[in-house]
């Protein structure tokens, strides 16, 4: 999966240029104007499809541009799965908002259903992750919350090159949210990106990762400025790493998907196992294959065996930072500041009890997956095939 693997004279060759352009701000400076990061963002959006694309620091800064930028702030509650990397929902809270778990379903992502039921007068958005690089039921989901009048973001972070029905995740909503931190498909370090078809969203958006900065073209710090904002600007850097990355995703996802369609071909063969539901296989990104055993036993005795012949899955349900039924500080409400905020807050405590989602518990229990790698070469694979017959033998 992670774009670090195929890091190589590419990418060298465009950061020399950065630095012997000297420029390493995106914005006007007495030495010029930045040009990879708008290059980075104008190719993003052309990739997916999109209006706008706007790059920022990371994906969780990506995740708190886009919910400022459609107002999120105290008293208003944020739908997120229970089954995601805690910036979903740690970016809620730092917006003030109250985030509200849903269960996810087979997909590993939000249960249309479970949405329905969580819904309240105070939701004001709704966050589908497309968990481990395949879709979450996000049209099912989008009729619900058109139906009741409120924004889907799409949490983007892992399906980087993944569509359904042949248009990109992370344009069905209002805007979708991107990662490019080390381990994912494509890499900048870090960074982040928000795409999105809406011209006001995009502006707030654009203004706020800028203190507030209206960019209309006066000359650097002569800008006026309606809101106040945070810095979460991409540097000249990223954005090189980026072109060069993003020119090379159709090819990491061929090569991903090729090495999932062997190892999904060789797990059939145990008895018992049945493969995570995605809603669109041909639009899988593939950078997890992905399955569930009858019983948690026996999960974690096929876990054992694989991890014995050198092919150890992750096990989602140990997993401590994407598993709800995980996430202790959460649970206990924990907070370095001094109020108890965002736990404590003047209509009370915020509670999240460990096992206020046992759909999404009893799934995660059951589930394994292995992250896809780049170079898994025929020799890798051929071990983790050996592994497999193991695993058959005894089951």
């Amino acid at each position: 999966m992670p774009g670090f693997e195929w890091l190589d004279k590419e990418e060298q060759k465009i950061v020399n240029e950065v630095m012997q352009r000297g420029i390493l701000f995106r914005y006007d400076m007495p030495l010029g104007v930045g040009k990879y990061v708008p290059e980075f963002e104008k190719a993003f959006a052309a990739s997916v499809g999109a209006r706008y694309a706007l790059a920022v620091t990371s994906g969780t800064s990506a995740l708190k541009v886009a919910l400022t930028g459609l107002g999120l702030g105290p008293g208003d509650e944020v739908i997120v799965p229970g089954f995601t990397f805690v910036a979903t929902w740690e970016t809620v809270f730092d917006c003030g908002a109250v985030p509200v778990f849903a269960e996810v379903d087979q997909t590993l992502c939000l249960d249309p259903a479970d949405v329905e039921k969580k819904i309240s007068e105070r939701t004001r958005c709704i966050v589908p992750v497309h968990m481990m690089g395949a879709q979450a039921r996000v049209k099912e989901i989008k009729a619900i919350a058109d139906r009741h009048g409120i924004p889907v973001l799409e949490d983007t972070a892992q399906a980087a090159g993944a569509s359904l029905e042949g248009k990109a995740l992370g344009t069905f909503g209002a805007c979708g949210t991107f990662s490019l931190d080390a381990v994912k498909t494509i890499t900048t370090g870090e960074g982040g990106m928000v795409v999105t078809d809406d011209e006001a969203l995009y502006q707030n958006m654009s203004e706020y990762s800028d203190h507030g900065h209206d960019h209309k073209p006066v000359g650097r710090g002569n800008e006026g400025r309606r809101f106040i904002g945070m810095n979460f600007r991409m540097m000249e850097l990223q954005g090189a790493l980026g072109l060069v990355q993003l020119g090379k995703l159709p090819a990491m996802v061929a090569r991903m998907r090729s090495i999932k369609s062997a190892l999904k071909e060789a797990l059939a063969r145990v008895p018992g196992l049945t493969f995570r539901q995605i809603p669109d296989p041909e639009g899988d990104s593939a950078t997890f294959v992905s399955w569930f055993l009858p019983t948690p036993e026996a999960a974690g005795r096929m876990a054992e065996i694989l991890a014995e012949h050198g092919a150890g899955p992750v096990a989602w349900g140990k997993n401590t930072w994407h598993a709800y039924h995980n996430w202790e500080h959460l649970h206990a409400g924990a907070t370095v500041v001094k109020s108890g905020w965002p736990f404590v807050r003047p209509e009370g405590r915020l509670s999240y009890p460990p096992d206020a989602l046992p759909q999404t518990t009893a799934l995660l229990h059951r589930c394994l997956s292995w992250q896809v790698m780049l170079g898994w070469d025929q020799a890798r694979l051929q071990k983790m095939t050996e592994a497999i017959n193991k695993v058959a033998v005894e089951f």
